[in-house]
């Protein structure tokens, strides 16, 4: 599908935006800072005024984070955010794309590097002159949260480790945050789904695309989304089979971002795979409701606090990770409600946005704090990584309390 009929698909929800504003209110980049002067103007409204192949109208739409909040809250089902990302795409295309934005949005890359090499890699992230020769160079700033490599990958432990068999089948799409830095939860993700009667298969696979979406490169991205669908279509043996990942900004791509941003919605293979898609919490959630899910759970007797990212929200599916921390016995939730922790994937690692993102954050690295709660509870690994950052507290997937809460973690 061409990005001119993407960006016509796009433009047919135009004339359902009746200058609101609520989008402005909701925006958390243009509440931050004067450079991004809000969704609408440089959604809906800049968008009647460009022109495919000439100059972009205004270059300020770079400094939308691509929360999707825009989209979320609009009365009106405007596509404000998608439109404001197939406007980046033209104006990287008429500007260029830097060398910082290669790099960065491709995780496959940075992990199979810095993997093998984990405790140098790590000492050189931390190393402070060469952070600031980085922002210097290459344009990352020097504070921005950088996840340490795990120096092993999940990949390699999932295919020596056997699922036992099951009448119930699930295709593990674990993301590159799982495989490189976070590879302990992809396996109490595994441990969790199949305490509840799951077998679990981890095909190979690589990046979803959205780092490459959210920075402008759509061919990149293309090529990237189209082979992870195609890894984990044939993997859907039956109509049972679903797939399943604790990654909720990589599994919005799979569900709708590719499909509407990208301009992929007739890829058979891709329709396939977000018809069967499925969030952690939300399948845990779903069995639970079907009363399914297994609730022998050991008490917890903690505080923590719970973040739901903007991509999470995307899904609208509600929150289902605080309906199932909610079941654990006396684990205290307190839920925050700042709209965004800044970060946005790559975005707040860009030395131009650094100090926007944190200022995105404050909010809620605030009422962290004043919840006291000891540890954080959230479901994107990027934002995990952003509220440590934040609040020098440790942040966690929800999927590891269920896991302690089954005694799991016992063995």
């Amino acid at each position: 599908m061409s990005d001119l009929f993407e960006i016509e698909l796009l433009r047919g929800t135009l004339d359902h935006c009746v200058k609101c504003t609520i989008c402005e209110t909701a925006c958390p980049v243009s509440n931050a800072s004067p450079l991004f002067p809000g969704p609408k103007y440089a959604g809906p409204q800049s968008e009647r005024y460009r022109v495919s192949d000439e100059a972009a109208v205004d270059a300020s739409v770079d400094y939308c984070s691509g929360c999707g909040i825009c989209s979320q809250v609009c009365p009106q089902g405007v596509k404000i955010a998608e439109i404001n990302a197939q406007a980046r795409h033209r104006l990287k295309r008429q500007r260029g794309i830097p060398l910082r934005d290669r790099i960065i949005t491709r995780p496959t890359w940075l992990g199979r590097a810095g993997t093998p090499v984990a405790p140098l890699a790590n000492w050189t992230l931390g190393f402070r002159p060469l952070r600031v020769l980085a922002e210097r160079t290459l344009g990352v700033h020097r504070d921005a949260p950088a996840p340490r490599f795990a120096g092993r990958r999940f990949s390699r432990w999932a295919r020596a480790h056997t699922s036992p068999a099951a009448p119930r089948k699930v295709i593990y799409f674990h993301g590159c945050g799982t495989e490189y830095y976070e590879p302990w939860e992809g396996e109490r993700v595994v441990a969790v789904l199949e305490h509840n009667g799951f077998e679990v298969v981890v095909p190979e696979q690589d990046c979803c695309g959205l780092p490459l979406q959210s920075s402008g490169l759509f061919e990149d991205a293309r090529r990237s989304v189209r082979r992870l669908a195609h890894s984990l279509a044939s993997q859907l043996a039956d109509e049972r089979t679903i797939i399943v990942g604790n990654a909720t900004s990589c599994t919005l791509m799979l569900k709708r971002e590719a499909r509407e941003i990208l301009g992929l919605e007739d890829d058979p293979e891709l329709r396939r795979v977000a018809e069967r898609t499925y969030d952690i919490c939300e399948l845990l959630l779903e069995l639970h409701q079907r009363g399914e899910l297994r609730t022998d759970f050991r008490p917890i007797p903690e505080r923590i606090a719970y973040h739901a990212p903007c991509q999470q929200q995307g899904h609208w599916i509600g929150k289902p990770a605080l309906e199932l921390l909610s079941l654990i016995p006396e684990l205290e939730v307190r839920e925050m409600h700042a709209r965004c922790c800044g970060i946005a994937g790559t975005y707040g690692l860009k030395a131009e946005k650094y100090e926007i993102a944190m200022a995105v954050g404050r909010s809620l690295f605030e009422q962290v704090e004043a919840s006291g709660a000891a540890e954080v509870a959230c479901d994107s690994e990027t934002c995990r990584w952003q509220i440590t950052h934040g609040t020098h507290l440790p942040s966690v997937h929800p999927i590891d309390y269920l896991y302690r809460a089954y005694g799991l973690d016992h063995g």
